[in-house]
């Protein structure tokens, strides 16, 4: 019986996880559960549940991981504000199962310094894909790794097409049912840049050993290339809950918990090449990526902005990336030891650039 702490509980993947926890009674626990302001569902969640302790707002939440023993801390909060928890849940030596890229991307080498080797499992699918892959060899066996993406809504459209889509177009995602923010990023690519940031700091692998590669199926979740010319594929229809019960319990498979792809089925699976004009948020976070220190918080806080911005009617789909990199090149690297007020100080700096360029534009 893993117990099992749950942030984000109202959220996407938070709902997801107590819907493989419902099914899975005897193998899983909930002992702890903390949304954002959702105070409705989160008693109900804990009601149905039999959940005692339950945090509002990250504060809490980070709380309330040091004070509940727990085995797994599924963390599923949206944005870099999952940074605090992410460390309190290392600190505490609990496995966290993680869906809160940012505070992997944002936080770095303050994440994986402090995380034990095995702390981290990958929630994202296309990372749950790459872990699964990778128990096919051994470390020095790895080539590359090839990300996939499903291109978004907007897979095809040049850049001029892009500069008049609307809010509502962008949240029209084909495959993926996610929030606001999260749905934007894939629209923009800018999620599948995050992703790449993602890759490189789970896995060890040198950003010139990452590929992205459009699947418009979005059944191929991810692959591993291997020094002899194999490729290791992880391939299911798309259903999250997949990765999250790999999360709540790794390395271990919940049985029943998605369907199986029918191949009894005619079907076809095509991958393509990212259009880097159109959508040039992947080769960007590279850039960051590689450039490391505050750069990916920057990254991602500037782009936080700026999609809030896009669904406030202020700017253009196209400004998202653009004032992305803006604030990025007038970034100027701290001197000194990187720690969590440098990496707060640069995030609310690149925010206030960002509402600059965008009040500007």
């Amino acid at each position: 019986m893993r117990r099992i702490l749950i942030l984000g509980s109202s959220g996407s993947i938070g709902t997801q996880a107590l819907d493989v926890v419902r099914g899975n009674r005897d193998r899983f626990e909930v002992v702890g559960l903390a949304t954002g302001s959702n105070r409705e569902t989160l008693a109900a969640q804990a009601a149905e549940f039999g959940v005692e302790h339950t945090a509002l707002g990250i504060d809490e939440a980070v709380q309330l991981v040091r004070s509940v023993d727990a085995d797994v801390v599924l963390n599923g909060i949206t944005g870099s504000v999952g940074l605090m928890p992410t460390l309190a849940a290392l600190e505490r030596g609990a496995t966290l199962a993680l869906a809160n890229k940012e505070s992997l991307i944002v936080g770095g080498s303050l994440v994986t310094d402090a995380a034990a080797p095995g702390q981290i499992v990958p929630v994202d699918s296309e990372h749950s894909a790459i872990a699964q892959a990778l128990r096919s060899g051994a470390p020095e066996e790895v080539r590359r790794l090839v990300v996939t993406a499903s291109g978004g809504p907007f897979r095809g459209r040049t850049r001029a097409e892009l500069e008049h889509v609307a809010p509502a177009d962008a949240l029209a995602h084909p495959t993926w049912d996610m929030g606001l923010v999260v749905t934007t990023n894939s629209a923009t690519l800018v999620n599948k840049g995050l992703e790449v940031i993602e890759a490189h700091l789970l896995f060890d692998i040198d950003y010139d050993r990452i590929d992205v590669v459009v699947h418009p199926q979005s059944v191929v979740h991810s692959m591993v290339e291997f020094v002899d010319g194999s490729t290791i594929a992880q391939a299911s229809p798309p259903d999250m809950r997949l990765p999250i019960s790999l999360g709540l319990d790794w390395p271990h498979r919940v049985a029943g918990v998605g369907a199986p792809i029918d191949w009894t089925r005619a079907a076809a699976w095509t991958f393509e090449p990212l259009d880097e004009d159109a959508f040039p948020a992947v080769a960007l976070a590279k850039a960051v990526g590689r450039a490391g220190g505050v750069f990916p918080a920057v990254f991602n806080a500037a782009n936080e902005q700026a999609v809030a911005a896009f669904h406030a009617g202020r700017i253009r789909f196209t400004d998202i990336v653009d004032t992305v990199q803006a604030v990025v090149d007038a970034t100027g690297a701290p001197a000194g030891i990187l720690d969590v007020p440098t990496l707060l100080s640069s995030e609310a700096d690149a925010r206030r650039r960002a509402d600059e360029r965008i009040a500007a534009l």
